[in-house]
């Protein structure tokens, strides 16, 4: 149960999506940022920055968002689950790109803290094949997730067990995107 009332069925609507019903205000931003970020024209997939998303919040320990983007990013990475899993239990066996490791190995020190991200990371994803507009958004959306994190979790929000409203919500994300 959330901290505060949102007037809408938990169960229903769990985690964000709650919290967005209970302040519209802030929903349309947000999801405005999620589009972007996540869905948005962009020379890494939708699975890819999904999954750098499913990452952080990994990290970050947040049952929601790690559990949804999990799910998101599965759905649109041909691998799977099975992708997301490896890469969230070790990410230097990981069968993923070079350049998405480095990409995520920056995602993950911006989680901790951001000011450690070096130049050196920098110059290996370059390396790799990242270009400054991929960098920019790993940092981005290893940023906005911490905040999403932090406001799913600080609110106390539900977090559904298993996988079936997962899989639903990643089909509607899939179809219609973050701002439906």
């Amino acid at each position: 149960m959330a901290h505060i009332e949102l007037g809408v069925d938990e169960r229903e609507f769990p985690g964000i999506s709650g919290l967005m019903r209970f302040r519209p205000e802030t929903a349309g931003p947000l999801g405005a940022l999620a589009e972007v970020l996540l869905r948005g024209p962009h020379p890494l997939s939708a699975g890819e920055r999904e999954l750098i998303a499913a990452y952080v919040s990994g990290l970050n320990e947040c049952d929601f968002c790690c559990s949804s983007h999990s799910a998101f990013a599965a759905a649109q990475l041909d691998e799977g689950m099975t992708l997301v899993e490896q890469v969230r239990a070790d990410l230097d066996t990981a069968p993923v790109s070079d350049k998405l490791r480095a990409l995520l190995r920056i995602a993950g020190v911006v989680r901790g803290d951001a000011r450690q991200v070096s130049q050196d990371l920098v110059e290996a994803a370059r390396k790799e094949g990242a270009s400054d507009l991929e960098i920019h958004d790993t940092v981005l959306i290893a940023a906005a997730f911490c905040m999403f994190n932090r406001y799913v979790d600080g609110l106390g929000t539900l977090a559904p067990e298993g996988t079936e409203g997962y899989a639903a919500s990643a089909r509607r994300i899939v179809e219609s995107g973050y701002l439906s």
